[in-house]
């Protein structure tokens, strides 16, 4: 280990006030800089090949500039033909899209209306199920036995009343109405 005296604490904090911007110390980690490399100086025939260079740039520009006039020259020159073309596809996309909004608005409405209605079937179902106990539970069985003999004179059926129906075993029975 390094002994820290005045010293050299003193000339390490020179070293690295010098150095603001900061460097790669071994040992740091921090990660290395890259280093610029030094300023080339151009010399007489490097000047003539940047000429060369900037003579070709200006010949790529001119050229293009040649085919950005042509490429304006075609979009000028669209014939009426096309434009009408464009102008009928554009007018069918825009009919098109509407439609198709209108349609999606008219099923949404649709489905809406259909919740609504099984919501108030299922109320009216509800309400007729609770009429239907009420009934039911107000209504005896044996007071209306009593009337039945009493008031209006009706019997038990005697046996020669009764009659009975066999059926085949490989047979069925289809049920048109209910049976009084």
């Amino acid at each position: 280990m390094e002994r820290t005296n005045r010293a050299v604490t003193s000339r390490k904090n020179r070293t690295n006030a010098g150095n603001v911007r900061g460097m790669y110390v071994d040992g740091n980690a921090a990660r290395r800089l890259q280093e610029v490399p030094a300023r080339k100086y151009q010399t007489a025939g490097v000047q003539t090949a940047k000429r060369v260079r900037e003579e070709r740039a200006a010949e790529k520009s001119r050229q293009l500039s040649l085919e950005a006039q042509r490429n304006r020259e075609k979009a000028k020159s669209m014939g009426r033909g096309f434009v009408l073309f464009l102008a009928v596809v554009s007018v069918a996309v825009l009919f098109c899209c509407v439609n198709y909004l209108q349609l999606k608005s008219d099923l949404t409405g649709k489905m809406k209306t259909v919740a609504a209605l099984e919501t108030e079937l299922s109320q009216v179902k509800e309400d007729n199920n609770a009429y239907e106990s009420q009934v039911t539970s107000d209504v005896d069985l044996n007071t209306i036995k009593k009337l039945a003999i009493g008031r209006l004179g009706m019997n038990y059926p005697t046996d020669d009343q009764k009659k009975t129906y066999s059926m085949p075993s490989n047979s069925y029975v289809r049920q048109y109405q209910d049976v009084h």
